[in-house]
């Protein structure tokens, strides 16, 4: 998988596995992932990391633990874009 292919429906898939579903068909790439996911925090985000790196192969470092990173779908997919490079 190029890093342009990966695509926010399945970054949303690695999200809806670690932390379940939110009851919505579609999740809006732009919505603030607490706003829909109350249950994120630290060890969700934790959880989280874990996931991503396994799935995509990538390294998440201490400063990319952002709340910037973890805003949103489209933010987290932009990450994982940019560390696949």
């Amino acid at each position: 998988m190029s890093a342009d292919a990966v695509t926010v429906e399945d970054v949303a898939v690695v999200v809806r596995e670690v932390l379940g579903d939110p009851g919505t068909a579609e999740l809006d790439p732009s919505a603030p992932l607490t706003a829909v996911f109350p249950e994120l925090d630290s060890l969700a985000i934790l959880a989280l990391i874990v996931d991503l790196e396994r799935r995509f192969e990538i390294s998440v470092e201490d400063e990319d633990v952002t709340a910037a990173t973890f805003d949103s779908l489209a933010s987290l997919t932009e990450f994982v874009r940019a560390r696949r490079g």
